[in-house]
């Protein structure tokens, strides 16, 4: 797929930097020629050597080679390529790139290329949440950079939350996308920086809901809210204006849309009838089927060992209930179904139950390793048929569903 393809490969300097060997070796199986530039950070993790062994290729390393300058090398270098990688993209590197700085070889790169950019961040989770860092990931969007990731998880440095560089797999789908090298989901995917939602509004709903027991104790479903943000992005990416409802998600909300932050499923209800009308809704969130009837006021106690009988009542189907709208109802309502057995017979059901366009079959079955974790194996069904997409990023799945939304509307 990426036959022939020339990708320069900027790796920064963090832990994040032994990804990129596999990376590499992935990029090479698939035809795809490797050109290396470590900054000077980067040696401290992964060594030239190691690097240019599985690329095939010289690692470049510096601004200052006499000879490569003469014949203006790192504008060469910056033009050849077919994409530009920047993995792990560091704080630093981000920062550089979004002011212009070119002190380095890398950072040189970045403001001499004319050919897309991709990055794949990775950082301490106060430092991609710090306000600096957030104005920095704007001005490269706005300015054409692609991202994929950061997921959430554990730190090297024992933090937990967004920060970790995207998986190799991932970013293997994103490069594939980038350079048109996906499976199709439009005739021909929209130039960078094209619009076609632009005028659109989009609802997104996002995250798990939590139903109170008591003060201090809830029920919810698993959901870390990274899906729900990546498909929120990429529609904005493509021009719609987004209404992003969201519960307690651990993954933050993307910028440049509307955020309405809700806990529990009469909330999110209340938040999608008040956010219409809309021209599409992809409701990814992860709604908890039942609540307890009557939550306690008080912390409940353990008392004498016994343990509470807890009374369920069903919650709202927000789904179902935007579907079956009979005035305000979106053109296109999408639906998420996470299963883990019959994945597309439940789909298939689901969707009939529920009366909405598309849903989207999510394989979370035990042992795949999607539960939690970077990537989604998804089939989209429709009234028309099924798509069966590769396992791929969730930034990647976001991209794909996002083309095809902006297809459907016209």
């Amino acid at each position: 797929m990426l036959e022939r393809r020339h990708i320069l490969l900027v790796i920064g300097g963090g832990i994040a930097a032994y990804k990129t060997l596999d990376l590499i070796r992935r990029l090479r199986e698939r035809g795809a020629r490797v050109t290396p530039v470590l900054t000077e950070a980067a040696h401290q993790f992964v060594t030239p050597m190691a690097v240019a062994a599985l690329a095939g290729a010289e690692v470049q390393t510096t601004l200052w080679d006499l000879t490569a300058e003469a014949q203006m090398g790192h504008i060469q270098l910056s033009r050849a390529a077919d994409l530009i990688v920047v993995a792990p993209a560091t704080a630093d590197l981000m920062a550089k790139a979004a002011q212009g700085l070119a002190p380095d070889l890398a950072s040189t790169l970045l403001l001499a290329t004319d050919k897309p950019v991709l990055m794949a961040p990775a950082m301490n989770v106060r430092m991609w949440e710090h306000p600096a860092t957030r104005r920095n990931r704007e001005r490269l969007r706005a300015d054409g950079v692609r991202f994929v990731g950061p997921n959430e998880g554990e730190m090297a440095c024992g933090e937990y939350g967004p920060g970790r560089m995207a998986e190799p797999a991932e970013i293997l789908a994103a490069i594939e996308a980038e350079l048109g090298r996906a499976p199709a989901v439009m005739a021909s995917d929209p130039p960078a920086g094209a619009r076609p939602l632009a005028g659109r509004h989009v609802l997104v709903t996002s995250g798990p809901t939590h139903e109170p027991i008591d003060p201090v104790r809830y029920i919810a479903n698993r959901s870390s809210g990274a899906q729900g943000t990546a498909i929120g992005a990429a529609l904005r990416d493509l021009g719609a204006r987004v209404t992003f409802v969201t519960g307690p998600a651990i993954v933050p909300p993307p910028e440049g849309v509307d955020v309405v932050a809700v806990e529990t499923a009469d909330q999110m209800l209340a938040a999608v009838r008040a956010a219409l009308p809309a021209d599409a809704a992809v409701m990814v969130a992860a709604v908890a089927d039942w609540r307890v009837a009557q939550a306690s006021g008080q912390k409940i106690k353990k008392g004498n060992g016994a343990a509470p009988v807890l009374t369920l009542a069903p919650n709202p189907d927000i789904l179902a209930t935007l579907s079956r709208l009979e005035e305000g109802r979106p053109r296109l309502v999408v639906g998420f179904a996470a299963e883990t057995e019959s994945i597309l017979d439940h789909a298939r059901a689901k969707r009939r139950a529920k009366g909405c366009d598309w849903i989207l079959a999510n394989d979370v079955s035990p042992g795949t390793g999607i539960m939690g974790g970077g990537e989604n194996a998804v089939t989209l069904i429709t009234g028309e048929g099924e798509e069966a997409w590769p396992r791929m990023g969730k930034e990647a799945v976001a991209r794909r569903l996002a083309l095809r939304i902006a297809e459907a509307l016209g």
